[in-house]
């Protein structure tokens, strides 16, 4: 009788170009873009995120990569070492260290866990909510790779539940199903409480928008509850389930109007204010957020802080140019519902528009509407969503606060 032959498979090498930047990827860069590869007859037969070795033009090994020849990101960068095992080891030693760093910044396991290639799991982002994750595995080699990532990622934390969101515009990109799933124990039946910045939010796992809540903006939130005089009136527009109202209103706001295009979610932020205490302070408005805007300018309606939060205008460069304007209409609208010495924040989370593009656009709307302000302070996601220097799209969020004349 034959013995079978259990010598490993050797791993598919892919190449980049002449005169492609193997230096960037050398410096930490985590992408290879598909004009950068060689992508020969063998190259585009490699199944979507199957592991390679990525050798430079001239044939130095680079590291270990996950492929997807369907993606404009052809590779991107798992491990400098070749030879890297992909398994429940290697995910255990990545999510331990993201794990060490939250556990360090926060008192309660409520915070984004896993931000992507900033925390060395490329296109993997995880949400934690106590005993519960929400995994968005937004890569190939990650849905590929999603028991031992799940596996490990119990082992962990310890979670009792562990959900798959296949939400989003980036699985797409990727080729990928927009199927959900339950990874481990029981999809919770009821939203759960988050608090955060003394307010009460109300997270659906399984039928919110991306993973239930946005943690990126708690830092934002803080800020924004700093400019509240006992009695204000706040205006929080884009609200989702309260983000900015319901942090408002904990610190002493008299009324907040929550403006938001989903009914579903308004229902949360009005279960959130009921919970923290103030479900008699809160106002929910629903509908586009443009024509709300409108329609209270046409009331004479005014409050003392505005904030408006609204989707990416400008989720890729295609979409600069009209995304600023977005963002320019949005400010010139908001900008006369403040009253005089009140506050306006607005936010941006599209990657395509920096930092500066977005508080000129905002600048010039507020002086479209009427107004003029001192830019007071510059925001960005907390220190659970840690960009990755090398990688602009890491640090995708901005905020500018002004006060206005």
């Amino acid at each position: 009788m034959t013995e079978p032959d259990l010598t490993p498979t050797p791993r598919p090498r892919v190449k980049m170009k002449p005169k492609s930047n193997a230096r960037a990827i050398r410096h930490g860069f985590p992408w290879v873009y598909a004009n950068e590869l060689v992508t020969d007859r063998r190259t585009k037969k490699i199944a979507p995120g199957s592991l390679a070795v990525l050798e430079d033009e001239t044939g130095a090994r680079l590291g270990l990569v996950a492929v997807n020849p369907e993606s404009k990101i052809i590779a991107r960068m798992l491990d400098r070492d070749p030879e890297a095992q992909i398994d429940v080891a290697w995910f255990a030693a990545r999510l331990s260290r993201a794990q060490d760093l939250r556990a360090q910044l926060y008192d309660a396991p409520f915070y984004r866990l896993v931000h992507a290639e900033a925390d060395g799991l490329p296109g993997v982002v995880i949400d934690r909510f106590g005993a519960a994750c929400v995994v968005q595995p937004n890569a190939a080699w990650a849905d590929a790779h999603l028991e031992a990532l799940s596996t490990a990622l119990g082992e962990v934390t310890g979670c009792e539940v562990i959900l798959k969101n296949a939400a989003g515009r980036t699985r797409s990109l990727e080729g990928l199903d927009d199927v959900n799933a339950v990874l481990k124990g029981a999809a919770p039946d009821a939203p759960l409480p988050v608090q955060m910045n003394g307010a009460t939010y109300m997270a659906d796992l399984t039928g919110g928008q991306k993973t239930g809540l946005f943690y990126d903006q708690r830092d934002n939130h803080a800020f924004a509850a700093r400019l509240v005089a006992p009695g204000a009136a706040v205006l929080d527009v884009f609200s989702h389930v309260g983000g900015f109202g319901l942090a408002m209103l904990a610190a002493g706001a008299g009324h907040a109007t929550c403006v938001d295009g989903s009914a579903a979610a308004l229902d949360l932020a009005q279960a959130g204010a009921a919970a923290s205490g103030h479900g008699d302070r809160f106002t929910a408005r629903q509908g586009d957020a443009f024509d709300a805007l409108a329609a209270l300018a046409a009331e004479g309606a005014q409050f003392d802080v505005v904030v408006c939060d609204p989707p990416a205008f400008a989720p890729a460069k295609p979409a600069l140019e009209a995304g600023l304007r977005a963002y320019e209409r949005i400010a010139k609208l908001a900008a006369p519902l403040v009253k005089p010495g009140g506050y306006l924040g607005l936010c941006s989370c599209s990657h395509a528009a920096d930092l500066t593009l977005f508080r000129n656009a905002s600048a010039r709307g507020i002086g479209r509407g009427g107004r003029r302000g001192q830019l007071l302070h510059t925001g960005y996601a907390g220190a659970d969503h840690p960009q990755m220097p090398q990688l602009a799209e890491s640090g995708y969020l901005k905020s500018v606060f002004f006060r206005l004349d």
